[in-house]
């Protein structure tokens, strides 16, 4: 028997109420993927909200650069 997973949430109702969803494994981590980029953007605009300070990408990306290439060089 194939292996067949649902690409869309299958949503479960009870008396006709939404009562559970049914996901892929994939599409519960790509959720969690999103949910978790959400939420570190509304830290970042709460944050940024607190200072007047604003840095240019060219202040920024040679730094962000550095560290992506020490954590990879770590690996």
């Amino acid at each position: 028997m194939p292996n067949i997973r649902p690409v869309e949430p299958v949503f479960l109702t009870k008396n006709g109420y939404g009562d559970m969803v049914v996901m892929s494994m994939e599409a519960w981590e790509e959720k969690q993927f999103e949910s978790e980029i959400y939420d570190k953007l509304l830290e970042a605009e709460a944050e940024a909200r607190l200072s007047d300070t604003r840095l240019s990408h060219e202040e920024v990306f040679p730094a962000l650069r550095r560290r992506i290439k020490d954590r990879i060089g770590d690996v």
